[in-house]
């Protein structure tokens, strides 16, 4: 097993990862990276030490034999979160499908992030096992969703997860924001009925 210390010095493993991918950057180019956290998502070795670039000092324990288990595709949608081209968006709607939470959860901040118009893909992930990405599927629709994904938002307020219904909650108002309230909602006292007097 190798020393969890064996990884280059002239790589900035105890950066934040935006500072990270871009000494990367610097290290190999920006088409490069973006190319290999593609790859990454794929499921493709793309190298010791863009491995280390992309996900740090935890990368370490996954090259010195711990599973890696689903994080290389997460840190290779994290990295898209630095950098972006065009050639990305496919890998990143098929990984909102991924069979890891993790790397759904990522795909759906990257989608936000760089307002990939896939609200349909998002509302299915309203409805996830895990928590998180429903979460993250509520704060995407914020950022790309348009007034038909408020339904789905919606549901999300009943969530039996606190966190859900939190998120639900700031990414309806920020959809609002976004593209503004639809008649049914801008008058809630007219969608009360009024209680029987009988």
């Amino acid at each position: 097993m190798k020393n969890s210390a064996s990884y280059p010095s002239s790589i900035p493993v105890d950066l934040p990862t935006d500072k990270r991918v871009a000494a990367a950057v610097g290290r190999y180019g920006e088409a490069d990276v973006i190319e290999r956290s593609i790859a990454l998502l794929g499921g493709a070795n793309v190298g010791d030490d863009f491995l280390l670039y992309v996900g740090g000092r935890h990368a370490q324990g996954v090259l010195d034999g711990a599973p890696a288990l689903y994080w290389p595709e997460v840190w290779g949608a994290r990295a898209l979160l630095h950098v972006w081209n065009q050639s990305a968006v496919p890998a990143i709607i098929a990984s909102l499908e991924n069979q890891a939470w993790r790397v759904r959860e990522m795909a759906a901040k990257v989608v936000a992030h760089r307002e990939l118009h896939v609200a349909g893909k998002l509302v299915d992930l309203t409805t996830d096992e895990t928590p998180r990405v429903r979460a993250a599927a509520a704060w995407a629709l914020a950022a790309v969703g348009t007034t038909d994904s408020i339904e789905a938002i919606a549901k999300l307020l009943r969530d039996p997860e606190k966190d859900v219904r939190r998120a639900a909650q700031q990414a309806r108002d920020a959809l609002f924001g976004r593209v503004g309230r639809p008649a049914r909602v801008e008058n809630p006292a007219a969608e009360t009925p009024e209680p029987d007097d009988q």
